[in-house]
C-alpha cells in the first residue's frame, strides 16, 4: 500500500509542477464554451498563429469543423494550410521535432491539453504578458513565463510591450476601483515597472486584442475537453433521474419496513 500511495505521490509531482503559479497574478479568461462564434475566432487565431510551432494531435480538423458548426469546405480552406491534408485527420504540424529540438533547445509542445494542464486563467495571462527584454534569444521575456524560450508571436496584434510607466487604476482595501464622485471616472495613479503597450505598434486596440487572447484561450480549453458541456448535460439527466428514483426508492422502504418495530 505504501509502494502504491509513493508511486501516485510521484505521478501527481511533475502535473503539479507544470501547473504552478510564478507569482503573478492571474487574470479571469472569463470563456464561454457556449459561445460557437468566440471557438471559431479562436480557432482561426490558433491555425495562424500557434501551429507554426505547436500541433494539437490528439484533435481532428473534422471534429472541430461538426463541434464548432464550421462548413467543411470553409475549414479546409481557411484553417487547414498543410496541403493535401484531409479533414479527418489529426491536427499536426510538418515540423519534426528533431529538427525543433536543434532549431529551439526543445520541442514546442502540443497544445492539445495545454488548458488542462495550466489552467485557462494561466494561458490568458500568459499570451498577454509578453514584454521586449534584450537580454533573451527571442528579445522577449514574460511575466507568467519567466525567461520563457518563446517569442511573442501575437505582438503584430497586441504591439511592442514594454515595461515603463503607466497610469493604473486605485484601488482600496477590499480591491473595489476607485472613481471620482463627480464625475465617475476612475481614479488612477501613476506607476512605473509596469507593462506598456507602444502607441501606435499594434493592429489592434487593448480591447480587442483582449477579446482575440480570450476567444483563443476559449479553443483551447474546448480542445482539451471537446465533451465538456455534453458531459454536464448527461450529469444533469442523472441526478435529476437518481432524485426521482430516491423517491420511489424512500416509498418502497417504508411500505417494506411499516410492520417492523
Amino acid at each position: 500500500m505504501k509502494k502504491q500511495l509513493i508511486a501516485l505521490i510521484f505521478a501527481l509531482v511533475p502535473g503539479v509542477a507544470l501547473a504552478a503559479p510564478s507569482g503573478a497574478h492571474l487574470e479571469s479568461a472569463n470563456i464561454d464554451l457556449t459561445d460557437k462564434a468566440s471557438l471559431q475566432d479562436g480557432a482561426r487565431t490558433f491555425a495562424n498563429y500557434c501551429m507554426g510551432c505547436h500541433s494539437a494531435q490528439y484533435q481532428r480538423y473534422e471534429r472541430v469543423a461538426t463541434d464548432l458548426d464550421i462548413p467543411p469546405e470553409i475549414m479546409l480552406e481557411n484553417l487547414v494550410f498543410p496541403e493535401g491534408v484531409l479533414i479527418g485527420e489529426h491536427m499536426e504540424i510538418g515540423m519534426r521535432q528533431a529538427d525543433s529540438k536543434v532549431w529551439f533547445g526543445a520541442a514546442p509542445p502540443d497544445l492539445t491539453n495545454v488548458a488542462r494542464v495550466r489552467g485557462e486563467d494561466w494561458l490568458y495571462t500568459y499570451l498577454k504578458t509578453f514584454y521586449e527584454d534584450p537580454s533573451r534569444p527571442y528579445g522577449v521575456n514574460n511575466e507568467v513565463f519567466p525567461n520563457v524560450g518563446m517569442p511573442n508571436v501575437l505582438e503584430e496584434l497586441q504591439g511592442r510591450q514594454v515595461i515603463g510607466c503607466k497610469g493604473m487604476p486605485v484601488t482600496d482595501e477590499d480591491g473595489n476601483i476607485q472613481r471620482d464622485t463627480l464625475t465617475g471616472e476612475t481614479v488612477k495613479d501613476e506607476k512605473c515597472d509596469v507593462l506598456t503597450i507602444v502607441e501606435g505598434t499594434g493592429s489592434q486596440s487593448e480591447e480587442e486584442f483582449d477579446t482575440t487572447v480570450r476567444n483563443l484561450v476559449n479553443f483551447l480549453a474546448y480542445s482539451a475537453d471537446p465533451i465538456k458541456l455534453e458531459r454536464h448535460r448527461i450529469g444533469t439527466y442523472v441526478l435529476l433521474y437518481l432524485a426521482f428514483f430516491f423517491v420511489f426508492a424512500y416509498l418502497l422502504k417504508r411500505e417494506y419496513w411499516k410492520d417492523v418495530h
